[in-house]
């Protein structure tokens, strides 16, 4: 029964069944509608725009202050301007009978007008209080800004937006179109009464073809309504909450007050202590065997993750003040650092399959295998997933609630992806099922991972049988294949070279994000390259491995070509006049299995004392915490990143000094988010998870050896069940 379920999730991963489905935000379920439409009022509307007007300056002083600007910096690309939300939303005042407050818009103003905006006039009864004299036309011309320069700036950005989850649509608009698309976008404040189309028609006289103007939006104070994800967040977290409390409670009591012995404590009453599992979380114990050097690896690896998202949400924001200048950072040379931070992911996928082969081999038989692969795949799903569901409910309920401003419609955006199809994420199917609106865009990850894993108990089986050469086919064969099939796949479909390009994209081309970036197909073989190490590294356990300094010198040196190779490759790809489809195919096939390959080199090299420092650097105690840390880190950073960025009241200038202090600030957020999830959710869920799943009695490790250093294989693993190690995130 289970290698028949094998063979009908194999022949979806090689065929590539796409379930894709179209879906259009609805702000009108993340934000009230009711009680906009209920504050509407154009008689109230008219008394109060003409008492501002005419009878209190220090009142319409405070609406034009709070919007009703000219983007700043519109030479350099910036076409937003977000006015000053908080004082909009501030105001309110008593005046004759009736009550004048605040309400925040967002106005769109189409380059593409059928009028000239100098056209546009203020009623003469009011020409004494307001000018347009300032509102100089001539300052929305963008006509001195390159269109090749536009154009790239959309195109860098529409590409980015499909790589954070934050599209719309699945189909990229041509550069002619999205040009006609563009707007000017400004806030204003207008009475709470008034719509924009109301104050327009009594303050001005349009002219007679019309200057076109949009109500994208408006804000008013406690305008998000509770709705039963939220109040189930709020009761589930209380409760976990509580249990913590109590656990605490009882560990001090048996722990600190009356000094008793740890070990005679009830262990299903310690498992929510937040004492005993922060002692778990910051102690360390060497265990023979462990491959120390990962720590560092992982680390390093999920600090690069987070600094990329970092940029990227720069990329992808509408209220950058300086969007050209990102054009110029992309195609500079030192921006490699960033533009080649995606190859970071296949660094996880090649340690997810080295520690699944080093962590198994030699522990069972194929046998036992088949007999426990019920509990293979239970065990692996139940240890993802209590972070994983957290991190949803949160993004579904929480987040949207956490803070507010002017560009919270994004937040609201990830809500609605996240109430919608929460769950495909716990499915891991969101990367066929609805790749354009992931609940958490960066989750795709664990579902090609969690996919590979579900193939893999058809090589395990051979590689843990005890047949030295059965393994090694095997594991060649899966490594061929997945090369064949990969590159096959690129070269008959022809992708770009990257997620983000300068070069338009070809008639006809497919898209990267959703059929190449998020497929299992063409990202699988760093994790089959991650196998055949673990199986070397399996097979060298506790013996000398002597090379000779010439040979290891050699590996080192091809290790470095290689990964600087598939890093600098990314230089050229981005260019705006690269044109070589070749070169695109190539990259895409061979890329990330080359860089894994060096990944793993690293390890072996460390492992068995030929790294020097670079052992020590990586090895240090110092990455322990991270390392523990960094599947919590890599779910909830981005989430977070976003909604720190959501709170912007101003566009943002990029820059490299800017954008490494925001990633201080994501960094510092993401390991104490990453801290508290961990104490408060994943750690009492992996020792529930254990008792329950009958393992708690075969170590004599700590009770949480998946969150350790060392792969479970140095946990003395009895049951292929537990062959577990949610660090390699």
């Amino acid at each position: 029964m289970e290698f028949k379920l094998v063979f009908i999730i194999i022949s979806v991963f090689i065929f590539n069944v796409y379930g894709y489905v179209n879906m259009v935000y609805d702000r009108n379920k993340m934000f009230d509608p009711q009680m906009y439409e209920d504050v509407l009022d154009r008689e109230l509307c008219s008394q109060q725009i003409r008492h501002i007007l005419r009878r209190d300056v220090t009142l319409l002083v405070r609406f034009l202050d709070a919007g009703f600007r000219i983007p700043r910096s519109i030479q350099k690309g910036n076409l937003f301007d977000l006015g000053s939300y908080y004082e909009c939303l501030d105001i309110g005042k008593q005046v004759e009978n009736m009550t004048v407050e605040g309400k925040f818009c967002m106005m769109k103003i189409p380059l593409d007008q059928d009028d000239e905006l100098e056209n546009l006039q203020i009623r003469p009864e009011f020409s004494d209080v307001l000018s347009l004299s300032h509102f100089d036309t001539a300052m929305l011309d963008i006509d001195n800004i390159p269109q090749k320069d536009l154009t790239s700036q959309i195109r860098i950005k529409e590409q980015a937006q499909r790589l954070a989850g934050a599209t719309p649509d699945l189909k990229p608009r041509n550069d002619q179109t999205a040009l006609t698309e563009l707007s000017i976008n400004m806030a204003v404040c207008l009475p709470k009464t008034c719509s924009l189309k109301n104050v327009l028609d009594t303050v001005t006289v349009l002219p007679p073809r019309g200057v076109k103007f949009e109500e994208a939006f408006c804000r008013i104070p406690n305008d998000k309504p509770w709705t039963t994800v939220d109040w189930v967040a709020f009761g589930i977290f209380t409760f976990i909450g509580l249990l913590l409390v109590l656990s605490t409670a009882y560990d001090i009591n048996h722990q600190v007050i009356n000094k008793r012995d740890v070990k005679k404590a009830n262990k299903l009453y310690l498992s929510f202590s937040v004492y005993t599992n922060t002692n778990r979380l910051v102690t360390y114990k060497p265990v023979p065997g462990a491959l120390e050097c990962l720590d560092g690896i992982r680390a390093i690896a999920m600090i690069w993750v987070i600094i990329g998202h970092t940029y990227v949400n720069q990329l992808t924001s509408a209220v950058v003040h300086n969007p050209l200048d990102i054009k110029e950072f992309l195609e500079s040379f030192w921006s490699l650092w960033i533009t080649a931070g995606p190859i970071t992911v296949d660094t996880f996928f090649a340690l997810s399959g080295l520690l699944l082969i080093y962590s198994t081999a030699g522990k069972m038989t194929g046998m036992k295998l088949v007999k426990n692969l019920h509990l293979f795949y239970l065990n692996r799903y139940l240890r993802l997933f209590p972070v994983l569901a957290a991190c949803v409910l949160l993004q579904a309920s929480l987040f949207h609630r956490v803070s507010d401003g002017p560009a919270w419609d994004e937040i609201g955006r990830q809500t609605h992806h996240c109430r919608e199809y929460w769950w495909t994420t716990l499915l891991y199917m969101q990367n066929y099922y609805n790749p354009g609106y992931m609940c958490l865009p960066h989750s795709w990850y664990l579902a090609i991972d969690f996919q590979l894993f579900l193939i893999c108990p058809l090589i395990l089986f051979f590689v843990v049988s005890g047949k030295k050469r059965t393994a090694w086919i095997t594991l060649t064969t899966a490594l061929l294949l997945s090369l064949a099939g990969g590159t096959t796949f690129n070269f008959l479909m022809g992708f770009k070279g990257g997620p983000v390009t300068l070069s338009p994209l070809k008639e006809g081309q497919p898209d990267y994000f959703s059929y190449y970036y998020v497929n299992t197909l063409p990202r699988s073989p760093p994790f089959f390259v991650g196998m055949i190490f673990g199986y070397i590294l399996h097979l060298c356990r506790g013996k000398n491995i002597v090379l000779p300094k010439i040979q290891v010198a050699f590996y080192w040196l091809l290790a470095i070509i290689l990964s600087s190779g598939a890093m600098i490759c990314n230089y050229f790809i981005i260019q705006e006049d690269f044109d070589n489809q070749t070169v695109n195919d190539l990259v895409n096939s061979f890329m990330r299995p080359v860089w894994a390959l060096s990944i793993c080199w690293m390890i072996f090299a460390c492992v068995h004392g030929y790294a020097g420092p670079i052992n020590w650097v990586l090895s240090h105690a110092m990455w322990k915490v991270l390392a523990r840390l960094s599947y919590a880190m890599y779910l909830f950073h981005y989430p977070l990143i976003i909604v720190v960025n959501a709170t912007t009241i101003s566009p943002i200038y990029f820059s490299d000094e800017v954008s490494i202090k925001r990633f201080m600030t994501d960094f510092t957020i993401a390991v104490l988010a990453a801290f508290t999830i961990t104490l408060f959710v994943d750690s009492p869920f992996s020792v529930l998870i254990k008792h329950f799943m009958g393992g708690g009695g075969k170590r004599s490790a700590p009770a949480k050896p998946v969150e350790g250093a060392a792969p479970s294989a140095a946990n003395h693993v009895e049951s292929p069940a537990d062959n577990i190690d949610k660090t390699q995130l």
